[in-house]
């Protein structure tokens, strides 16, 4: 599927334009459908797209964000992706919004799996709008180099749904929606700032194992072109 390369001068330029396309997006799903999803991703990276698309005017109580992955850890954790987005996010205009967490209070993180499951079956699919972002070593979501369930995770014949991920660079134990889940977004983009993330899309780009780097199976197998939205 084809990807289209979207260059900003800087991260505020970006994170303005992307609040942009993303509050369009979900206002034809709430005018047509009454109802919206967005799946967002962790890290520093979207803070500031976080903060400008908090800001937006929208029917957000007909919204439901939700996050493409998650670490196994309660959301009062400083490395919780739920807190990062309630920080940045859940504020503003947008605090009407509902969100869906990964992470639910289980024995085990495929238990919690299987809870977050069920729960975002109510969702619908397609996503309206999923962002992922990319890690130096070509992950996206928690789709990681020599993840335990890398295969199951990145078959687009599997079911959709929250599967579990240990990897070596992931820290802890990861809740992750599955490739078959978020390649059929009607809005599917790739956030990534610096030169350093640059050069990885390019070497992605080249011939190789999408093991190796999985941002590569999204590159190469999404149903939905994907929008790349850079600044250095």
């Amino acid at each position: 599927m084809a990807a289209n390369l979207h260059e900003f001068e800087d991260g505020e330029e970006l994170a303005e334009t992307l609040a942009d396309a993303v509050v369009a997006a979900l206002l034809v799903a709430t005018s047509i459908r009454g109802a919206a999803s967005i799946a967002v991703s962790g890290g520093s990276t979207p803070k500031a797209f976080f903060q400008e698309l908090s800001t937006r005017e929208l029917d957000w109580e007909k919204v439901t964000i939700t996050l493409v992955d998650e670490r196994f850890v309660p959301a009062d954790n400083p490395r919780s992706n739920h807190l990062l987005v309630k920080e940045n996010l859940l504020q503003n205009a947008a605090a009407a919004a509902k969100f869906l967490p990964l992470y639910q209070e289980a024995a085990t993180a495929e238990d919690a799996a299987v809870i977050a499951t069920e729960k975002a079956e109510k969702l619908g699919s397609p996503f309206d709008v999923v962002i992922l972002g990319m890690g130096t070593d070509g992950h996206t979501a928690s789709f990681f180099p020599g993840g335990n369930n890398l295969t199951k995770a990145l078959d687009l014949d599997a079911p959709r749904g929250i599967l579990t991920m240990d990897a070596e660079g992931a820290g802890e134990p990861r809740l992750t929606f599955s490739f078959a889940s978020l390649h059929d977004a009607r809005l599917l983009v790739l956030h990534i700032e610096g030169d350093a993330k640059m050069d990885v899309l390019e070497k992605a780009n080249e011939d190789g194992e999408e093991t190796e780097m999985p941002i590569r199976a999204v590159l190469r197998r999404s149903a939905s072109p994907v929008e790349i939205y850079w600044a250095p």
